[in-house]
């Protein structure tokens, strides 16, 4: 879904990202309020899922670079799946509503351990200035889980022939690609598990801070990197440096351009592509229909139907 500036907002993280200079706090003691369970989230591939609201404590923050910064809040509520967003909104906020963001990592409650949710945001409006200034032991309003996963549209593992998937993303749109791929390697799920390559994309290197939070380096497994000013990997633009052919699926999450772009190549190899959408939002759980997405067939709720989708169906020239 997203990273972006919501007010309504654009899902401001990883693709859910944020936006913003962090403070750099150390991590407190501060936790999750009692979560209130909320109704089945989302649409065809969210179906069924739970989701949970809650005043949740940010236990730390720390700003990474190229306008990005990491909040990691107390979550006790449903574990997120890869690709899925919550909503934020800081207790003392400004603003109205909350801003969707993808959950970057997380970890669940154990014996003598907390429960926590990270996410990875890039500044750019208000409501992310707002999220960047909290403090170690500040409260914030999360819904979530919300929308659907990756894993909900990608093809079981066995079918793939031994053929990895790649993931290709922008900026804070890595978030939820790397979320994908910590599920798989050594994660609690190892959720879809199969083969991944990583291609990363910026502008320039600071924009990639987020690769600490990768489970392995880019280039290690045959993926790429690639800065628009040559400071790290490759010059150019990542789209330019992917094969689709080489793979059994691509997702992808970042600037609509560069999704337009992916999905191009994608079609001309015969290669199924997911996007991550990013849409201005007000609820988050497809009731506003503020999020619209035209899609084949109709309009689509960028929340609840997404904020994954094929991107066959997704028209990018509206």
């Amino acid at each position: 879904m997203l990273g972006g500036s919501a007010g309504g907002g654009a899902k401001d993280g990883g693709m859910a990202c944020a936006h913003g200079s962090a403070t750099g706090g150390a991590h407190g003691g501060a936790g999750c309020g009692r979560p209130e369970s909320g109704g089945a989230a989302g649409s065809p591939g969210g179906a069924g899922r739970r989701m949970a609201s809650a005043a949740c404590g940010l236990l730390g923050s720390r700003g990474i670079g190229g306008g990005m910064f990491c909040l990691e809040f107390g979550w006790s509520g449903p574990e997120p799946r890869a690709g899925q967003f919550f909503m934020i909104r800081p207790r003392r906020s400004g603003v109205f509503l909350g801003r969707p963001i993808s959950a970057a990592y997380w970890s669940m409650p154990a014996p003598g351990a907390p429960g926590s949710v990270g996410f990875v945001i890039a500044m750019r409006g208000k409501g992310t200035m707002e999220l960047a200034g909290m403090a170690a032991g500040e409260e914030a309003d999360l819904l979530g889980p919300l929308g659907n996963a990756w894993a909900d549209l990608l093809p079981p593992a066995g079918s793939l022939g031994g053929r990895p998937v790649a993931l290709i993303g922008g900026g804070a749109g890595l978030a939820p690609l790397i979320a994908l791929a910590r599920s798989s390697f050594g994660g609690e799920r190892r959720e879809p598990g199969f083969g991944m390559a990583i291609h990363a994309g910026a502008r320039t290197a600071s924009q990639l801070a987020i690769l600490e939070k990768a489970p392995f380096p880019p280039e290690s497994r045959g993926g790429a990197v690639a800065t628009e000013d040559g400071s790290m990997g490759r010059k150019g633009r990542i789209p330019d440096f992917l094969e689709p052919e080489k793979y059994a699926a691509v997702c992808a999450c970042g600037p609509e351009p560069m999704l337009k772009a992916v999905a191009l190549k994608c079609a001309a190899a015969g290669t199924p592509c997911l996007v991550s959408l990013e849409r201005r939002m007000a609820c988050g759980v497809g009731a506003c229909l503020g999020c619209s997405v035209k899609a084949a067939g109709g309009m689509r709720r960028c929340c609840a139907d997404g904020p994954i989708f094929r991107a066959e169906e997704v028209s990018f020239d509206e």
